[in-house]
């Protein structure tokens, strides 16, 4: 493991389900199309309204950054764009980043999200040495944490009304992965 880390490769990750690649200007209509998708803005707890020319710039932007990955989710069987996967807010000195993931509603509940969490985890874990990678989720999403439970992460506390959508208060699971907790799931995986 190298005592610097960095996000500056922009692999492609292909498994069987899902091909992961960086997101380019080419995606724009496929990342506003997720940003408009009602329940995939609920389920990011996304309030903001973006224009197509401030996407395509941080899409440009990010690209060239050595602190974040953000790779798009392609479905193998259809070659559609489900959602875009991310690895940000690199700590290169505690070896640690934060996560993300969003599918649109029509490529959930197929094993897509599972796959392409454990294709970037096994990117950041093995590739390129992180020792901790972070998340939040939502409460109002079960199938998200179970997803993330089934993968590795580990629940460490509820941040309390952290989100207002539609007039309620959501609260926010933080959850976590360690190095030896990736290498624990990959070994239990492979039984």
């Amino acid at each position: 493991m190298a005592d610097t880390i960095s996000f500056a490769d922009k692999p492609t990750l292909v498994g069987e389900l899902v091909v992961l690649r960086p997101l380019t200007e080419a995606d724009v209509p496929a990342v506003m199309a997720g940003l408009t998708d009602a329940e995939a803005r609920r389920l990011t707890g996304t309030h903001r309204r973006f224009t197509t020319d401030e996407v395509t710039t941080a899409l440009h932007d990010w690209a060239h950054r050595d602190d974040r990955i953000d790779l798009a989710v392609l479905d193998r069987a259809t070659g559609q764009h489900a959602g875009e996967i991310v690895l940000n807010e690199l700590d290169h000195d505690n070896l640690s980043c934060n996560f993300r993931i969003a599918l649109t509603s029509q490529h959930t509940n197929r094993g897509l999200g599972t796959e392409a969490t454990r294709l970037i985890l096994g990117h950041a874990f093995d590739v390129v040495g992180v020792h901790r990678v972070e998340l939040d989720v939502y409460s109002f999403n079960p199938r998200a944490r179970r997803v993330y439970e089934k993968v590795g992460f580990v629940y460490e506390g509820t941040k309390r009304h952290t989100l207002r959508w539609n007039g309620e208060w959501i609260d926010t699971y933080a959850m976590a992965m360690l190095a030896d907790d990736w290498t624990a799931h990959r070994i239990l995986s492979a039984r």
